[in-house]
């Protein structure tokens, strides 16, 4: 199995220069709680420590043995449970949560890292954390009773319970309005029957209480999304006093046989009277599951990035030490396959996904930063509206492109890639879920378009053209730099093309022509994608080369930025033309056909 270093450098450049991390540490929220850029790198300094030495050794092993089912029993892969145990004693699960409940506080920007290290240390492990901050938060958020918060926030964030989300059924995957789990009231809970499939980290042995937040309906709750309430419905009760008590009445029927992240278990779980209290008002659940639903899939498209880094590292080191062929055009012996052409052409294509997607990843969070903190509510509502233009794209497009680069890192190692035993193979399987779970592609394609676009007539786009079209301006202003100059040149074309795209979708918006426009959606969300991951590695440009100018830090990383960003503008956001005629003009064709045509 490959080895996997975090790579802070790239890490520190994006939330420094891209995020403009001081200017979130400026937040009074965060100068109040003493957080400073020091203390950011030393906590970067240790999150990469703790996922190179305890987390990556256990990802290989952990995906060759998996789980372990009995009787309703969950045991996780060998060294599983003491990481676990670990990684909670080391405080890692409090960073993002809020100081009232033993939270560290630390702004997403800083902890968007440290996710990113986790899951691609170890992608199965991280979803375990990742699931219960989602659970945390919703609760912080949306739970007005102060009891129940004190009951269970502080073990969650301790790492001493883990969380779930608790939504699908066997008739109800995307459509959750067809939900039927139960909840009946007695006294002052409710009694929950129901069943629920597709749980992550629904049962195991690394902690000893599981806190489900579950979906279900009251007796008397009107049809579809409508009608759904949210519950707290622990594996063991809890006791007046924070004690467990008897185990409750969920019971894990069966767990997952899975292509990828086989050292997660992903469990059915059986409601048969479980105790349950609800979180805030009834009939309101979606509303407030949206809110966990946002914070997974911000993580998962940052599980894109994740598999991007840890692919490129094995891939980069194999064609480095592999030797086959003279170089084409010489004569002599056989050399390191990152000297052949090709190689080289799938290693920069690899790089240039991994930068411009963390760079997307990184700049979502720091606007989600903005967007809860910002003293200026004007500000605070622009913050807000861009953030969620982000978020499909983060999940849509960062997930489709961790599938590509993990196959991409096969390809380099040829034959070898296909042999599990070189571990390669693995990230491909793990990453398959990542476009899938938390919303398909297809789901966030339609997200962007209906409520980000339609809704807004466009508005937030706009404004992010804007955006990409002052930086283009400052790249052409260096006329003497063909790298600049030719990054400036597509990156125009590119944000125009979107612009024109999305006229486009509100006249067929208009029109009535939703099919139409649906049909384009995944190319719109592509679009997007690679026009923005365009304008940050525009703007990672124009900071490499004041750097370069002043000769300050790491020169050769600030000249391979400026490369990879060149490369980017010219391999891959060259494709934007290509969406933009998907968007326009492929509808027609995907909608022709008669059923029994297909």
């Amino acid at each position: 199995m490959p080895d996997y270093f975090a790579p802070l450098e790239d890490m520190r450049f994006v939330i420094k220069e891209l995020c403009q991390l001081k200017d979130v540490l400026s937040i009074p929220v965060f100068q109040e709680r003493e957080i400073d850029v020091d203390m950011v790198d030393a906590i970067l300094e240790e999150g990469g420590k703790f996922a190179n030495e305890v987390l990556a050794p256990i990802n290989g092993p952990g995906d060759v043995t998996g789980n372990k089912f009995d009787k309703g029993n969950v045991t996780t892969p060998a060294g599983f449970k003491e990481a676990y145990k670990q990684f909670a004693e080391a405080g890692w699960t409090s960073t993002q949560s809020e100081p009232e409940y033993g939270g560290q506080g630390l702004p997403a920007t800083v902890s968007t890292p440290l996710i990113e290290m986790w899951q691609s240390a170890a992608m199965a492990f991280s979803l375990c954390p990742m699931l219960t901050q989602g659970a945390i938060e919703a609760l912080t958020d949306n739970c007005p009773d102060e009891t129940l918060k004190q009951l269970y926030l502080p073990k969650m964030i301790s790492g001493e319970w883990t969380g779930t989300m608790d939504l699908t059924e066997p008739q109800a995957g995307s459509d959750l309005g067809a939900v039927r789990t139960k909840a009946v009231p007695e006294g002052d809970h409710f009694l929950i029957t129901g069943q629920k499939i597709f749980i992550t980290w629904g049962e195991h042995d690394m902690a000893e209480n599981i806190v489900h937040l579950v979906l279900a309906r009251l007796p008397d709750a009107p049809e579809g999304t409508k009608g759904i309430s949210l519950f707290i419905a622990p594996k063991f009760i809890v006791n007046p006093d924070g004690s467990l008590g008897k185990r409750n009445g969920i019971e894990c029927v069966s767990i997952e046989h899975k292509l990828g992240i086989r050292a997660s278990a992903t469990a059915t779980l059986a409601y048969e009277n479980a105790v349950g209290y609800i979180v805030g008002e009834a009939n309101r659940g979606l509303e407030y599951m949206f809110v966990m639903m946002n914070n997974a899939r911000m993580a998962v498209g940052l599980q894109g990035v994740s598999i991007c880094e840890r692919s490129y590292q094995a891939a980069l080191a194999y064609a480095k030490e592999r030797v086959q062929s003279p170089e084409l055009g010489k004569k002599g012996s056989a050399v390191p396959i990152i000297k052949h052409a090709d190689v080289r052409r799938m290693l920069m294509t690899m790089k240039a996904y991994t930068e411009a997607t963390r760079a997307l990843c990184y700049v979502a969070s720091a606007l989600a930063d903005a967007a809860a903190h910002h003293p200026d509510p004007n500000q605070k509502q622009e913050f807000q509206a861009m953030q969620e233009l982000l978020i499909p794209v983060v999940k849509g497009w960062c997930t489709e492109v961790g599938v590509e680069v993990a196959s991409i890192g096969i390809q380099v190692y040829g034959g070898m890639g296909y042999v599990e035993e070189t571990g390669v193979a693995q990230y491909l399987r793990d990453a398959q879920i990542a476009p899938i779970y938390e919303g398909t592609t297809g789901i966030q394609a339609l997200d962007l378009i209906g409520r980000k676009v339609a809704m807004t007539r466009g508005a937030t786009v706009q404004a992010l053209g804007k955006q990409v079209q002052e930086t283009v301006e400052k790249l052409s202003a260096y006329k003497d730099d063909d790298d600049c100059l030719a990054i400036a040149e597509t990156l125009g074309r590119s944000a125009k093309l979107v612009g024109d795209c999305t006229k486009w979708l509100l006249v067929s918006f208009g029109g009535g022509n939703y099919n139409l426009a649906a049909a384009g959606s995944v190319a719109y969300m592509r679009l997007m994608g690679v026009v923005i991951g365009g304008w940050l590695m525009g703007k990672a440009t124009l900071v490499a080369k004041e750097k370069l100018k002043s000769g300050e830090g790491n020169q050769a990383f600030y000249q391979a930025k400026i490369v990879t960003s060149r490369f980017y503008a010219d391999y891959i956001l060259s494709q934007a033309y290509s969406y933009a005629q998907a968007i326009t003009r492929g509808g027609y064709s995907v909608l022709a056909l008669d059923e029994d045509q297909f």
